[in-house]
């Protein structure tokens, strides 16, 4: 059974860290991450949980004694955002080389400077070729069972990599909505217990972790690394089906929302996305064919997927919270790349919306969708959303 709450995305998170029964949490407070380590800060002080949280001097730290304890053989987590992933950097490269089934909450904000506390995707972006899996989400229902999800791709025997889950600071991580909250003991078996295989701690099968890798053999690390992502689809999946028949919830790749017969269809991550729905149907009223994808496992890409897809649209335009300065915007690449290898390719269009948490309303979004029916587009250069004059 579930019981329906209002909750916050930040609470989505504690919530699910409770039921994974994490051994340990190391995390440093920063905005807007804050709320997730305060309550699970409660659950530990009212006993509600038998977790060791680590409070920590800085993200660095956080990090450092999170991947300790994964080494150790505990089900470790952290949290964090923006310039606290920014701090911690350094172990977060390190983590998929170590092969530690690490699951981190990140809400996402912008990345200093200048100073801004509020939401874009440039601290996210900034590590996607780290060898992260990484998942996305659009409100707290989803923040909550994706963070479940993780725990059990994260530690699969053929992937054993960590995965960050993905929210937006403040729009999804400070909004209160309703939550089903999933029973107890049903979760449990789901997540399971973490695997001591390849844990220091598990002293009959001795093993060295983060040995020292000259020219030697790096490449064969690597490749190896690599073939455990490539593993990510099939375990997401089957994780997925497990996870349906508690939740009744579908865990696609990523989500479709009318895009069947459409003329145009938008791409764009997290809690934008459910303005982009509600912007398909007012367009829809009004006679016109638009549609919606939504990534949310964006690492691994699902190229092949997402291609069948978008392959008889005849224009899509990528929104980006983010940017990558001198190149193609970041959601935008992987959908350029998506398209490159077919004979006929859909027209293209990148938009750079909602920098520091800037508003985006569906009314701009169906402005977007306007521009791309009427053909006005220039797949080489990116426009930007409610930019000023």
């Amino acid at each position: 059974m579930a019981k329906r709450i209002g909750a916050e995305g930040s609470f989505a998170v504690a919530e699910a860290v409770r039921l994974a029964d994490t051994d340990v949490v190391a995390a440093y407070p920063i905005t807007p991450q804050t709320p997730i380590v305060e309550q699970f800060a409660k659950f530990v002080a009212d006993g509600v949980v038998d977790t060791e949280m680590v409070p920590v001097e800085s993200e660095h730290s956080a990090m450092s004694a999170t991947v300790g304890a994964e080494a150790a053989g505990a089900r470790a987590m952290s949290a964090t955002s923006s310039q606290g992933l920014a701090l911690m950097w350094e172990i977060v490269a390190a983590t998929p080389g170590l092969r530690l089934p690490v699951v981190m909450s990140l809400v996402n904000r912008t990345l200093s400077a200048p100073l801004n506390i509020h939401c874009d995707h440039s601290d996210v972006m900034g590590v996607t070729t780290l060898g992260w899996i990484q998942i996305f989400s659009e409100n707290a229902q989803e923040v909550y069972e994706n963070l479940l999800l993780a725990v059990r791709v994260a530690e699969g025997p053929r992937i054993q990599l960590p995965a960050m889950v993905n929210q937006d600071g403040f729009i999804t991580s400070h909004a209160v909505e309703p939550v089903e909250i999933f029973e107890d003991d049903a979760v449990r078996r789901y997540v399971g217990v973490r695997s001591m295989e390849r844990a220091l701690l598990d002293l009959k099968h001795v093993e060295t972790i983060g040995a020292m890798v000259l020219p030697d053999y790096l490449l064969e690390v690597k490749r190896a690394q690599e073939e455990a992502m490539s593993h990510v689809f099939e375990v997401y999946a089957e994780a997925g089906r497990e996870l349906t028949a508690i939740t009744g919830h579908a865990y696609p790749f990523f989500e479709t929302y009318k895009t069947e017969d459409a003329d145009a269809v938008i791409v764009v991550l997290n809690s934008a996305a459910g303005t982009a729905k509600v912007a398909v149907d007012a367009m829809r009223a009004r006679g016109k064919k638009v549609g919606v994808l939504k990534p949310i496992l964006f690492r691994p890409f699902p190229y092949a997927a997402v291609r069948d897809v978008l392959k008889n649209v005849p224009v899509v335009g990528v929104l980006d919270r983010s940017m990558d300065f001198g190149a193609y915007a970041p959601v935008y690449s992987e959908i350029r790349n998506v398209l490159y290898d077919m004979d006929k390719r859909p027209a293209t269009q990148s938009y750079i919306y909602g920098l520091g948490g800037r508003d985006i309303m569906s009314t701009e979004v169906e402005s977007v969708f306007d521009e791309l029916l009427s053909g006005t587009v220039d797949p080489e250069h990116q426009r930007y959303v409610g930019l000023r004059g």
